[in-house]
């Protein structure tokens, strides 16, 4: 099971990314696939989660009305759009698997290496 996200970088206040979680080793269709973040000194935080199999999707924190998790099962892959970016939103973004969507962190069952994303004020 891997799971490797890509799609960080510098972007300016107001701007948007779309970062992706490309899925190898098993099928996302049967599996939650949450998207979290960490900011330097702080703790890691749920961003979003998609159900498998067109199941609900769960948006946390503030990132509902500006982000959206969607997903592609021919390429196993899962997005999040990202707009409207703030500079505190400047963080490392994982994607996690877990059997169904859950905000804790410690319900992960497996992450992957993270993308940095970086908001300029």
């Amino acid at each position: 099971v891997q799971l490797v996200e890509s799609g960080g970088g510098l972007v300016q206040a107001g701007g948007s990314l779309r970062l992706s979680c490309v899925a190898s080793g098993f099928s996302f269709d049967y599996y939650a696939v949450g998207w979290f973040r960490q900011a330097p000194g702080k703790e890691r935080e749920a961003v979003s989660c998609t159900s498998g199999r067109g199941g609900p999707v769960y948006y946390f924190n503030s990132a509902k009305g500006r982000f959206t998790i969607s997903s592609d099962s021919a390429k196993n892959t899962v997005y999040l759009q990202m707009d409207g970016l703030k500079p505190k939103e400047t963080a490392m973004y994982y994607c996690a698997l877990n059997g169904v969507c859950s905000p804790a962190t410690t319900d992960q069952a497996n992450w992957g290496q993270g993308t940095q994303v970086t908001v300029a004020s």
